[in-house]
């Protein structure tokens, strides 16, 4: 009976105060939830999760994406990400689908930073295209949040 009651509370502990790891995954996870967007989506949702995408940033987060198809674009503040967030939603009017797979997070011995590895899987539109690039995200805690603080893709063989 004992053993029942402690295993409980154990569990109840990592649900009620989760280690910085399970965070920094589920942040990850709703990063991707607001980066993707269907194509019947009205254009005050879009500003909503465009907002909400960017508070996932400190304000001087850098961003370098070096993508396939020579997209490539860096941004250096908060700002520019809500920007850019709001203008693809635009552009790619046919829905975006983002998948973060194989997350590695990495804490660093202060616990107060942390790396996380991982593959992005991205749909656009309709089609059954499917493109993945590897990513590292750089995660900072500040004022007891788990912020961004860069993000930029990995080349293969660089």
């Amino acid at each position: 009976m004992l053993a029942a009651v402690v295993a409980a509370g154990v569990w109840l502990w990592t649900i009620f105060f989760p280690g910085p790891e399970k965070i920094i995954r589920r942040e990850l996870i709703e990063i991707a939830r607001d980066a993707s967007f269907s194509a019947n989506e009205s254009p005050l949702l879009g500003v909503a999760h465009a907002q909400k995408l960017a508070g996932f940033f400190t304000p001087d987060a850098a961003i370098k994406l070096d993508a396939p198809l020579n997209f490539q674009r860096t941004f250096e503040s908060r700002e520019d990400i809500a920007q850019f967030v709001l203008a693809a939603r635009t552009s790619l009017g046919g829905g975006l689908k983002v998948e973060f797979v194989d997350v590695n997070v990495t804490l660093a011995p202060d616990k107060q930073s942390a790396v996380a590895d991982l593959t992005a899987r991205v749909k656009i539109g309709g089609n059954g295209d499917l493109n993945a690039q590897e990513i590292k995200f750089t995660f900072q805690k500040t004022d007891g949040q788990w912020l961004v603080t860069r993000v930029e893709t990995i080349r293969p063989f660089s």
